[in-house]
């Protein structure tokens, strides 16, 4: 049995702020391709590799705590409110994509750097399978296991062609999990992958907007957003996208560059933007902290639909 039975990369072979997509794209042409999606309650589990401060840590895990709807009267728009537009992406059996999504309390630290500051997609996978076998995480077959690499880690691909990407794995016999891999583009490709919070690498010139949480960990978040939404509705390459199975056009990446109304190669859109520190954000996560999330394809207007 092969380790990897599907790998699929976030393609971003242009900067964000220079691919938009075309609205006029048909929902007839984003098909779903009768195959499985994450519809039951999903675990996430974090490894982080490398070097990553408290703070760094505490808004990445804000940002998964932000699922649940908020208990107490939110302030808007919400994490939830923003991936609720993938409830559209159902199954044959008409069900929706899961909404029960759960920051699990197991994390996995190397800090050590065991396998060294460059690393394969292989690499990522022999991680995760570690703390498995360490039973610092456990074998959960409703996990997504997110490995997360600090700014000075190098990963194949990683600021090449993608920001991210997630992977349907056979860590054992029989038991496929969704891992998928997020780096710290701070030192690496802030105008690639932390744009608009970056200048742009390439394309039309203009300000970087002020981050929330920090320019890399703001990155990161857009990233971990992006490859959730592709590993919910299509985890294995037979769920939801448009284009070609092997880099596919998925929930969120049939949508770069579009955070918010009205925008346009160089411009995000329109955003909320906090007075007093101006920062720039479009939704609230757990505890009110800020985020910059991307726009989702939705299949009901047939159009790119922001949270702000």
């Amino acid at each position: 049995m092969p380790l990897i039975s599907f790998f699929f990369s976030l393609s971003l072979l242009l900067p964000l702020s220079l691919c938009m997509m075309n609205n006029s794209m048909s929902s007839t042409q984003f098909q779903y391709h009768n195959g499985p999606r994450l519809s039951g309650p999903i675990n996430i589990y974090l490894t982080w590799y490398g070097s990553f401060s408290p703070t760094h840590k505490s808004a990445i895990s804000s940002f998964f705590s932000s699922f649940p709807p908020p208990t107490l009267p939110p302030l808007h728009p919400t994490v939830s409110h923003w991936w609720s537009t993938t409830q559209a992406y159902k199954d044959l059996a008409g069900k929706p994509a899961t909404k029960a999504i759960n920051l699990a309390g197991k994390q996995y630290s190397d800090v050590a750097c065991s396998l060294g500051k460059s690393l394969t997609h292989s690499d990522l996978i022999t991680l995760v399978k570690k703390a498995i076998t360490r039973g610092s995480l456990p074998l959960d077959s409703n996990g997504v296991y997110f490995v997360l690499t600090a700014a000075d880690i190098t990963v194949e691909k990683f600021c090449m062609d993608s920001c991210g990407f997630h992977n349907n794995v056979e860590l054992v016999p029989g038991r496929k999990v969704v891992v998928a891999h997020v780096g710290d583009p701070a030192m690496q490709c802030p105008g690639t992958c932390a744009w608009p919070y970056a200048k742009p690498a390439y394309g039309p010139p203009g300000p970087a907007l002020v981050a929330p949480n920090g320019v890399g960990v703001d990155g990161m978040v857009m990233n971990l957003a992006t490859v959730m939404a592709g590993a919910v509705t299509n985890p294995a390459g037979e769920g939801w996208y448009q284009g070609d199975r092997l880099a596919p056009l998925e929930a969120v990446t049939a949508c770069p560059g579009i955070f918010g109304a009205g925008a346009y190669p160089g411009y995000p859109g329109e955003l909320l933007m906090d007075r007093r520190s101006k920062v720039s954000f479009n939704v609230y996560g757990a505890g009110g902290r800020k985020f910059l999330l991307p726009a989702i394809w939705d299949l009901v207007t047939g159009t790119c639909k922001a949270a702000a």
